[in-house]
C-alpha cells in the first residue's frame, strides 16, 4: 500500500473540517510545517542535539540496554529524536513514523543526507502497519499529547515491541507546565507584536501577511495540542496497556520560564534579527537553567511542576539480546 502524499497547501473547507477532526488537522499542520519546522525549533543534527537527545533518552531509561538493533520513532515530525539517537550510537537502524506524510518526508531525506539505515512510513498511533514483535526499541518525542487514544497507542507500541523491548517517550506537556508556558507565550506575542508597531522598532516587526500566517498556524496548532499529562497518570495508562517497569520524569521549570517566552520572541521577529550572538546567548541560557532545573530544582519541587514529562517502560518477556 502507498503512503500518501504530502499536502502543505490545505485549502479552506480543509481547514475548517479540521477543526472537528483532530487527525486530519494534525495531518494538515505538519504538512504544512514539515519544510521550516526543523528551523521553527532550532533543530540540529549535530552535537548539540545530538547531546540533547541521549542526556534525555539515558535520564528516564538509563544506559545499560545499548546501542537497540532496530527502534521505531512513532510520531517522528523531521526526525530529530531518532536520528540524533542514532548518531549518538544508542540505535543501529531505525524506522520514522509519523500521521503526516510531509514529516516522513523530511524525515527520510534528513535521515539519508546524514548516511542514517532509516525507513519510513506513514501511521497513525492507534494502528501501527507494523507486525507484532518488529522493534527492540520504541521512542517518541513530543508525540502522545496529539494522540486521540494515548490508551490504545500504548497497547499497539507494546504490541510492536520484541518481548523486553523498551519504550521512551520525552517532551511531553504536564497539565501545570503547559498552563504557564501558554500564558508566558501569549503575552509574549503580544508585547512584540504591539511593541513592533512602534516607528523606531518597525524593523523589528515581522510582514503583516506572516504574522497572519503564524496566527493561523497557532489557532490549528490549538486543535492539535489534544492532551496535557499528570504523570502519575501517564504511568496508569502505560501499567493499564500492560508494560512493566514503567517510570515517569519530569525536566525544565527554570528552563521552560524562560525557553518559552524566546521561542514566542523568535516566532515574531524577522528571522535575520536572530544573529548567530542571540542564537548563542539563548542556547546557553537555556543550558544554565536546565543544570538548575536538574541539579537544585528536581531535588526540592514536586515533579507535576516542571514542563516535559518523560515516560519509559517495558514489554513483559525476556530481555532483549543486544
Amino acid at each position: 500500500m502507498t503512503d500518501p502524499a504530502p499536502n502543505p497547501h490545505a485549502t479552506a473547507e480543509e481547514v475548517k473540517a479540521a477543526y472537528d477532526d483532530p487527525k486530519l488537522a494534525n495531518v494538515l499542520y505538519h504538512d504544512w510545517e514539515a519544510g521550516t519546522y526543523d528551523e521553527k525549533w532550532s533543530i540540529s543534527y549535530d552535537e548539540r542535539c545530538i547531546t540533547y537527545a541521549t542526556d534525555v533518552f539515558h535520564a528516564v531509561a538509563g544506559e545499560a540496554e545499548q546501542p537497540y538493533p532496530t527502534a521505531m520513532e512513532l510520531g517522528s515530525g523531521t526526525g530529530f529524536f531518532l536520528l540524533n539517537l542514532m548518531q549518538g550510537g544508542v540505535i543501529k537502524k531505525g524506522s520514522v513514523t509519523d500521521l503526516s506524510p510531509g514529516m516522513v518526508q523530511v524525515a527520510l531525506r534528513n535521515a539519508e543526507n546524514l548516511g542514517l539505515d532509516v525507513d519510513g512510513r506513514v501511521a497513525d498511533g492507534e494502528a501501527i502497519p507494523y507486525e507484532d514483535n518488529s522493534f527492540d526499541l520504541v521512542v517518541g518525542h513530543a508525540v502522545l499529547h496529539h494522540i486521540p487514544d494515548v490508551q490504545a497507542s500504548f497497547r499497539e507500541v507494546l504490541r510492536v515491541l520484541k518481548p523486553g523491548g523498551r519504550f521512551v517517550f520525552a517532551g511531553e506537556p504536564t497539565k501545570i507546565g503547559d498552563f504557564y508556558a501558554r500564558k508566558l507565550g501569549q503575552l509574549t506575542w503580544w508585547l512584540t507584536t504591539n511593541v513592533t508597531k512602534l516607528g523606531p522598532l518597525s524593523g523589528w516587526r515581522r510582514p503583516q501577511e506572516e504574522l497572519d500566517e503564524s496566527s493561523r498556524a497557532a489557532a490549528l496548532e490549538a486543535v492539535v495540542d489534544i492532551h496535557t499529562f499528570d504523570p502519575k497518570e501517564l504511568e496508569r495508562w502505560a501499567l493499564g496497556a500492560g508494560a512493566v517497569d514503567v517510570k515517569a520524569v519530569t525536566e525544565e521549570f527554570a528552563a521552560a520560564l524562560a525557553g518559552w517566552p524566546i521561542r514566542t520572541f523568535e516566532a515574531a521577529v524577522p528571522q535575520e534579527k536572530l544573529t548567530v550572538k542571540w542564537r548563542l546567548f539563548a542556547y546557553h541560557l537555556w543550558l544554565r537553567l536546565s543544570a538548575l532545573d536538574k541539579k537544585l530544582l528536581s531535588k526540592v519541587l514536586p515533579r507535576e511542576l516542571f514542563y516535559n514529562v518523560m515516560i519509559t517502560g517495558t514489554k513483559p518477556g525476556a530481555p532483549v539480546e543486544l
